[in-house]
């Protein structure tokens, strides 16, 4: 079994390097002829992460172009290999890794955009949830509102970006580029409570309030937070979002 193992284990890494010789275990009518096969095999996996990579972060392709794009997701495929024949989660540190690649540093902004794409490709594959109607919420009595904690939609991804992450995005669903006319920090959700998935920008201090919902805190704890990064925001206004847009699955009493 230790063999078997370790022939897996030459092949994975000798996949993933360029430096790596070619595993023993391929065979070919002469050495050459092996590692040109093994060359072709390693190309084609090459290719095929990056074209997944592509297709799940479309916006930060047409922001950077073909050629840039294709050579930095080179680099992170043979940095951060997948780890499971499934590819639906591959590329949930491609964001992080564009923030660190020296040659997108001009784009501050683009690792941000990236981690709205795969906000956006994690809400498609989400799980399906009922939301909760605002009649749930009428029900509560008042009392209990403050101490109700909500649990919220599988798919809610919650975005606060320095920069104008939302519009940089939505410039970028035409096929003519529409300019982005006001350069400041913006907050986005996501979420697909039903069919498609919603990108919607947030008021200030509504990210603030979903996060620390999403982390456990009651309704009262989270317009606390909230407030402090926004002061003046009320509870109704964090409720206001969570209802309309229609976040809520669960609500549950410390």
């Amino acid at each position: 079994m230790r063999g078997l193992m370790q022939m897996q284990d030459d092949f994975a890494d000798a996949l993933f390097s360029t430096t790596a010789p070619v595993p023993a275990c391929i065979k070919g009518a002469t050495i050459r002829r092996a590692d040109r096969r093994f060359a072709v095999y390693r190309n084609n996996v090459a290719v095929s992460l990056i074209e997944a990579l592509a297709g799940r972060f479309p916006v930060v392709k047409r922001l950077v172009g073909d050629e840039f794009f294709s050579a930095m997701a080179k680099a992170y495929v043979l940095r951060e290999p997948p780890f499971s024949p499934l590819l639906i989660h591959y590329g949930e540190t491609f964001p992080a890794f564009i923030a660190e690649f020296e040659p997108a540093r001009p784009l501050p902004y683009l690792s941000d955009v990236a981690r709205l794409e795969y906000a956006r490709g994690r809400a498609y594959h989400a799980a399906d949830a009922e939301p909760l109607s605002a009649q749930a919420f009428a029900n509560l009595p008042e009392e209990k509102i403050g101490a109700t904690r909500v649990t919220l939609h599988p798919s809610v991804g919650i975005l606060a970006s320095a920069y104008p992450v939302l519009s940089i995005w939505e410039a970028n669903q035409a096929d003519t580029v529409v300019p982005v006319e006001q350069w400041q920090s913006e907050a986005a959700l996501v979420a697909r409570p039903f069919l498609e998935v919603q990108t919607v920008r947030l008021g200030a201090g509504i990210d603030s309030f979903l996060l620390a919902l999403q982390s456990g805190a009651g309704i009262a704890d989270a317009a606390e937070t909230a407030s402090a990064a926004a002061p003046g925001l009320s509870v109704a206004d964090g409720l206001a979002t969570l209802i309309g847009q229609n976040l809520a699955v669960a609500l549950s009493q410390r």
